[in-house]
């Protein structure tokens, strides 16, 4: 348990503290003070002042944050040239959108690592039986993981797709299915004469098998990292464009009075991260990937406290001419973070109460995937 909090800790500090550094790497582009620079939750145990800025580390060891001067507006602006509040619309646009790229690129960089040490998918021409299920005609007939499907109802099959379509095409009726199979290290040939069902299980098909016609490949070690970082990129596509729909199917569902049930707070993603850890190290740079893509999104909604919500404000000032008046923001911001908290205390309840009711972590994550 205390391996698993800690590795939980590190996760969330990272994506956190990258988020921050985003904002701390534009701000000091850009020419404005920044205060200080912290790991952790104040209050502060250790702190060093180099050049003008305080790095330090505080009590509470979650993420981070940065102090940018002017940033809010009970601050006490002292320079005002130099002050987030006195910048220009596009200057404080883009420090706010800093954190959320730098969540993107940890997001990618995450993906790349995976893929660099797991090796690259590619599609091929050959469909592979990875999967057989108990009683099951595959199984009867002498199916085996690891035989490669070459004809099937007299056809040749070169994608699953053409497999689908034929095992749809002859449920109930006796067919043969031809496949290569190494026996002894030579490649062989075996015909089976099978039933595909008409009625089967939910999670199987007509004869019992899972099939893929994807590969991992390796290139040579010096393309890795550059072929790594471009399936990063569509990785990171990938999980943001579902994570985008998800979003959109909860707030759908919150306006049919529907609540959502496929949300994790602080202790899900804790659960989470500790299962990913089991598996291994990739596993848990995987999910690390995930929750950064998934933050960086969160971040971005146009909803008060959030950097889309900053971003909000901006695009008001850009309609109306002329900035919203400073107390109204930081209202505005005020009430959005406590609604957050509430919202992220009403999560927690419900993930505590379905570890309870899973009998702990491993029934939760079924729970959550079902």
């Amino acid at each position: 348990m205390f391996v698993s909090v800690l590795i939980f800790i590190i996760v969330l500090s990272v994506l956190i503290l990258v988020h921050e550094w985003g904002h701390f790497m534009a701000a000091r582009r850009a020419g404005l003070w920044v205060e200080e620079f912290g790991i952790g939750i104040p209050p502060r145990v250790w702190g060093k002042k180099i050049g003008e800025t305080i790095y330090s580390i505080n009590l509470l060891p979650f993420g981070g944050f940065v102090r940018i001067h002017g940033e809010n507006s009970e601050d006490k602006v002292t320079k005002p040239e130099r002050s987030f509040s006195n910048q220009s619309k596009r200057t404080r646009a883009t420090i706010i959108i800093a954190g959320v790229v730098m969540n993107i690129l940890l997001g990618v960089a995450a993906f790349a690592i995976v893929y660099t040490f797991s090796g690259i998918p590619r599609e091929t021409e050959t469909v592979k039986i990875v999967a057989v299920d108990a009683n099951t005609p595959a199984q009867a007939a002498g199916v085996l993981v690891g035989d490669i499907v070459k004809e099937f109802n007299s056809e040749g099959i070169t994608s699953t797709g053409e497999f689908i379509d034929e095992l749809q095409n002859i449920q109930g009726d006796k067919t043969l299915l031809v496949v290569e199979r190494e026996v002894d290290g030579e490649v062989v040939e075996k015909s089976f004469s099978l039933v595909p069902r008409g009625e089967y299980p939910k999670d199987e098909g007509p004869l019992g098998v899972v099939i893929t016609n994807v590969e991992i490949y390796f290139p040579p070690i010096w393309q890795r990292p550059f072929i790594g970082i471009y399936y990063g990129f569509k990785e990171a596509l990938f999980w943001g464009k579902t994570i985008v729909l998800a979003f959109a199917g909860i707030i759908a569902n919150l306006f049919r009075g529907e609540i959502p049930r496929d949300i994790a707070g602080p202790v899900g993603i804790f659960a989470i991260t500790s299962e990913a850890a089991k598996v291994g190290v990739l596993a848990l740079i995987n999910f690390v990937g995930i929750l950064s893509i998934n933050l960086a999104i969160l971040n971005i909604l146009p909803f008060p406290a959030l950097d889309g919500g900053r971003l909000a404000f901006i695009a008001v000032e850009s309609v109306v001419g002329k900035r919203v008046l400073p107390k109204a923001e930081a209202v505005a911001h005020t009430v959005g973070f406590l609604i957050l908290i509430l919202m992220i205390i009403a999560i927690t309840a419900a993930d505590v109460r379905r570890l309870i009711v899973n009998g702990g972590i491993s029934g939760f994550i079924d729970s959550f995937l079902k």
